[in-house]
């Protein structure tokens, strides 16, 4: 199988080649070659290094080993290690996602019949997370203007919010309060509708794991990792801004637009520069994460460290 990358990364920036994450750090050893063949497709070991669109420039692709266990999903633990872990038992079928608000009717799809027909996208990515860390990642997925084309939103329609399934037996984090459960997140409809915008179902050409979301999870590589709400069962059309989970827990550090702003700290650590999951280098963060050709234009005129 061959990764196509037709819509993605437009910059140079290099990540190692193989790498093993270990608990709460980014330490690549030797050892970690072994583990990364074993842990990767095929065709990763073959093709480790991934063509941008334009053709000219190459990035090499995160780890699957270190992509798979070093997680942000607090629904199974607040450790980088603990999604893994906890989600190991973690039931994704059957699986249905509820439409409703603004829509010409509601309905609930059960995720083959809403996925159906659609065409999956190969997207290798730059994924950015608040903390100053990124990785390159290989989804596989569809775009989400392509659901919401069939979940026939009314005009009125202004914002698309998804929400994580609720269900503290099977999530385990969810009986903490750390957050207020279920999480949400949500986008503009021109976010949301833009052709870089995916619902993920896979990556490095597996099904997705667990840990990373399954079985559908956002990506909107633009933007800081936390908007990628995972195990979406549900989907919500407003003409409202919707209260997103982050906002709404820490509106000081967190925002609704979550893009990707290397000017704009966050109130405990810079923003300006990131590191490679693996690699101790920090490198400079670009602006909407190196998307900025593509996206920028839906930004014009806004003030985006008031809209952060």
């Amino acid at each position: 199988m061959l990764i196509r990358l037709p819509d993605d990364i437009p910059s140079s920036e290099i990540t190692p080649e193989q790498v093993y994450v270990n608990r709460r750090s980014f330490i690549g050893t030797a050892g970690s070659l072994a583990m990364g063949a074993l842990a990767a497709p095929a065709a990763l070991q073959a093709m480790s290094c991934a063509p941008t669109e334009t053709g000219q420039e190459r990035e090499k692709i995160t780890d699957y080993e270190a992509a798979t266990t070093y997680n942000n999903f607090y629904e199974f633990g607040t450790d980088k290690d603990d999604p893994a872990v906890q989600a190991k038992g973690f039931r994704t079928k059957p699986w249905t996602v509820r439409v409703e608000g603004l829509v010409k009717s509601a309905k609930t799809f059960d995720i083959d019949e809403l996925l159906r027909g659609l065409t999956v996208h190969d997207r290798t990515y730059r994924m950015r997370c608040v903390e100053a860390w990124s990785m390159v990642i290989p989804w596989q997925g569809v775009q989400l203007k392509d659901i919401i084309a069939r979940c026939d939103p009314l005009p009125g329609a202004k914002f698309i919010e998804m929400t994580t399934l609720l269900d503290p037996s099977r999530m385990p984090g969810q009986r903490r309060g750390i957050l207020n459960w279920p999480y949400r997140e949500g986008l503009r409809m021109d976010e949301a509708n833009h052709r870089l915008t995916i619902l993920a179902t896979g990556m490095y050409g597996k099904p997705l794991p667990n840990q990373n979301g399954a079985p559908l999870r956002l990506i909107v590589p633009w933007k800081y990792g936390f908007k990628g709400v995972k195990s979406i069962v549900k989907i919500r059309f407003t003409d409202t801004m919707p209260v997103t989970t982050w906002a709404e827990s820490a509106p000081d550090e967190y925002g609704f637009y979550a893009n990707v702003n290397p000017t704009v700290d966050h109130p405990r650590w810079s923003q300006a520069k990131e590191r490679r999951v693996g690699n101790f280098r920090m490198i400079n963060t670009q602006m909407f994460n190196g998307y900025a050709s593509e996206v920028a234009s839906m930004y014009a005129g806004m003030d985006l460290r008031k809209n952060f």
